[in-house]
This record gives C-alpha cells, sequence and structure tokens, in this order.
C-alpha cells in the first residue's frame, strides 16, 4: 500500500480532516528508544513526542503491561495495592502541598477535574489562562485554546496575554516593567470576573508556556503571578502534560518556572503510550471533590494504570533520565542559540531542558513571524531523518522535544542536519 493510497483509505475510514505531519506524511510501522521506522525500514530520529518519554516500545514498561494484563485490570470500585502505591509516589514527587490523586485517561480529563475542583473549593465559577494556550479538547476545556485577549463567548473564562520579553505587551519597558505590565491584565482579569463573571476561581497556564512557543517569562512573573491569585481566593492550576515528567532537567516544569501551584495536572508520558492522567491536589481539595461528585472512570485508577506508571518511573530513576535531559538539552540549545547570529531567519531560541524552540522570522527588525519557514525547516528536517513539528502562538516555532533517553550522539546528527538545512534554504 502506497502512501497515497493509505492516506486516502485514512480520509474515508477516519473522515477527511484528521491531521498530518509533513507535505509527504509518514507511514511509521516500528518504534524504538528515540526512533521511529517507517513501513520501508528508513529509521527517523523522533524529536517531537513527549509520549513515550522513556523510549517507543520500552521493554521494561512493555513487560509491567503484558504481566498486570495477564493477571489482573479491572475498574476501581476493588482495593488494589499497586494503585494505592502509584499515588503515592507520584504524590511524594511534589511537595507537601500535594498528598492525593485522581487518575484519568487524559490530560483533557485531568484538566477538566482541576478546573471543576477550583470551582467547588472557592464557591466562584471563573477561570483564567493565556491567549494562546491548549488544555484539551472537551466542550469546556476548548474554550480556552487560543482565545483572544480581547474576549470570550463564555462569561466565565477570561484570556490574558501570555508573558514573554521577545515580543513584549509594551515596547521600551525594563524587564521589572513589563513584569508589573503582565500582572496588571492578570490582575484586571480576576477584576473583571469578580465583577462580571461568577467571581474568580483559579488561573490555570502550562508551567513553561508550551504552546505560546516556549517564550523567555519576564523575572518573577509567575511567582507573583499566584501571590495575586492566593490574594484573590483563587487556587493556581499547574498543567504538567508537557512540563513535567522530567522534560526540563528537573521533575516539574513549575519548579523552573519558579512558583508552588495547588493543583498539578499530569498526562501524556506518564503511561508511555498507555492512557493516564492524573489531577493531583491536597488531600482536603481531592475530598472536596470527591464529595461533591460521583466522578468515576472504568479505565482510571486501574492496576493496569498502575503498573505502567510505576514502571515509567522506575525507568526515569534507573536510568537516570532527568540528569540526561540537563546533560543533553543544555548544550543542544546552546548549540542551535550560536547559529542564530549566522541566519536571520533565526530570531530565537528558547527552551528548558529537552524541549527546545527555534522561531523562525521573515526579518530581525520586525520580528515577523514566518510560519512557512518553520514548516520548509521541519520537512527538510523530516527527509534528513529528524522529526520535528512547526508550533507555537504564530505557528512559527520548530519544535524540538524528543524522547528522554536522546543522547549527546542524537544530538550531534541533528545539529548536521539542521547545518545542512540552513545552508539550502540560507545558501
Amino acid at each position: 500500500m502506497t502512501v497515497a493510497g493509505l492516506s486516502a483509505r485514512r480520509d474515508k475510514a477516519l473522515g477527511a480532516g484528521a491531521a498530518l505531519f509533513y507535505r509527504t506524511p509518514l507511514h511509521i510501522v516500528r518504534g524504538e528508544g528515540a526512533y521511529l521506522y517507517d513501513a520501508d525500514g528508513r529509521r527517523y530520529v523522533d524529536m517531537y513526542n513527549n509520549v513515550p518519554c522513556v523510549g517507543h516500545a520500552n521493554p521494561y514498561v512493555v513487560e509491567a503491561m503484558s504481566r498486570q494484563q495477564a493477571t489482573l485490570n479491572v475498574h476501581s470500585r476493588y482495593l488494589h495495592e499497586g494503585v494505592v502505591a502509584f499515588a503515592e509516589r507520584l504524590a511524594a514527587l511534589h511537595g507537601p502541598q500535594i498528598e492525593s490523586v485522581i487518575f484519568s485517561c487524559s490530560g483533557t480529563e485531568a484538566n477538566e477535574v482541576a478546573v471543576r475542583m477550583a470551582r467547588f473549593a472557592t464557591g466562584k465559577r471563573g477561570i483564567v489562562f493565556t491567549d494562546a494556550t491548549y488544555h484539551g479538547n472537551s466542550d469546556l476545556i476548548s474554550q480556552m485554546t487560543r482565545v483572544s485577549a480581547a474576549g470570550s463567548k463564555n462569561p466565565e473564562l477570561r484570556a490574558i496575554p501570555f508573558p514573554q520579553t521577545y515580543r513584549p505587551l509594551e515596547s521600551g519597558l525594563s524587564e521589572a516593567e513589563l513584569c508589573e505590565a503582565y500582572l496588571a491584565r492578570l490582575a484586571a482579569a480576576i477584576a473583571d470576573l469578580e465583577r462580571d463573571g461568577g467571581g474568580f476561581a483559579a488561573l490555570i497556564v502550562c508551567s513553561i508556556f508550551a504552546n505560546e512557543g516556549l517564550p523567555d517569562v519576564p523575572k518573577g512573573f509567575m511567582a507573583r503571578a499566584a501571590e495575586m491569585v492566593h490574594a484573590a481566593g483563587g487556587l493556581v492550576i499547574a498543567d504538567e502534560v508537557q512540563a513535567g515528567y522530567g522534560r526540563t532537567g528537573g521533575w516539574w516544569g513549575y519548579d523552573v518556572a519558579g512558583f508552588v501551584p495547588d493543583i498539578v495536572v499530569t498526562g501524556k508520558p506518564m503511561g508511555n503510550g498507555l492512557p493516564l492522567a492524573a489531577t493531583a491536589a491536597s488531600r482536603a481539595l481531592v475530598e472536596g471533590f470527591r464529595a461533591k461528585t460521583r466522578y468515576f472512570n472504568t479505565f482510571a485508577s486501574s492496576p493496569l494504570q498502575a503498573a505502567v506508571g510505576m514502571a515509567v518511573l522506575d525507568v526515569i530513576e534507573r536510568d537516570g533520565l532527568i540528569e540526561n535531559v540537563a546533560a543533553v538539552g543544555g548544550p543542544l540549545k546552546q548549540a542551535l542559540a550560536e547559529r542564530q547570529g549566522g541566519w536571520d531567519a533565526i530570531g530565537d531560541v528558547r527552551g528548558h531542558g529537552l524541549f527546545i524552540g527555534v522561531e523562525m522570522i521573515k526579518d530581525p527588525e520586525s520580528k515577523a513571524p514566518d510560519a512557512a519557514m518553520a514548516a520548509e525547516v521541519s520537512n527538510r528536517l523530516k527527509d534528513k531523518g529528524f522529526l520535528t513539528a512547526p508550533a507555537g502562538a504564530h505557528g512559527n516555532v520548530v519544535k524540538i522535544r524528543p524522547p528522554l533517553v536522546f543522547s549527546q550522539a542524537d544530538a550531534e546528527a541533528f545539529l548536521e542536519a539542521f547545518d545542512a538545512t540552513v545552508a539550502e534554504l540560507h545558501g
């Protein structure tokens, strides 16, 4: 079956409109570690997918999954030691404010639980988020996706400009003044909800603003924002679906960002491919949620989720993957930043650990986003065997987010391919 033929069958089977990467889509049939293989046997270095964080087809995780499925897998209305132990272990990876966990199957579900939890706890309805974010696909959560700061159709939601220094809210400000300007927008949104939006319940952010393009944030913004939220009687929800699980070179993105959340949401990498997500908070917040709902998820808090979740944590700790992220990611970001001066189309290089964004622009003076160039770079890198994709608020950031097992040798090979791509496009 040709790629074109399979693509046509896919359109019929799934309905046309389901997104595919690249000008010529890839037919992927196998994965191992940091690599993916197509139907012709060609190997690609996966530099995009954070779901298989400990590597595609990790044998330790596969064995744990197979063993548990062959032993027992039931819903959560029975006692099971593995489920309890996994919840305890996950909570212990956070600070003392995180004590209990509600498991689910996706980041969307976990964020939905987090928002409902905040609303129950505060007795208020209003949620603040940033204007280029993404937190999931449900009816409520999808209403927070790329909403203009000018307003939302939902009176209980308010979007604020995401904090950044590259295209600042106001030009000519010092970093401290810029921080104050962004905080003023947050204060205004909170006040607006208190006047006409059911009151203020929570601020939800990706700790490193991943979907916004990994912006460099004015120093102190998130710590000050958390203080403002708490002073207004609200809660801070950290969406760690992309930022967590060692991605930044530490366990959590909120540590890099310098704030302490009340509720933490995790997802994708928790199960290394098995659907697994979590909403973690204090026992009081979790029990307040449970007291007001009959929340139940047939496939969540299962022995299978627990066995796989524990195996993923085992591999991260046993193989020193967080240390690997710091050791490989830092030099890779620095090497890409050094290439910025050699090609005007590279406007900025940002990120943390093994999550790096290369912003493509039309010219240095205007900093006009160049989404077409980001797509072209990603397509040419794919042709050379390295999988990235455009992302960010303007679709002009080449997103680099490999599995945590990505090695120094992989990074060096990628830089050679990146240099070759630059040479082709810059000439």
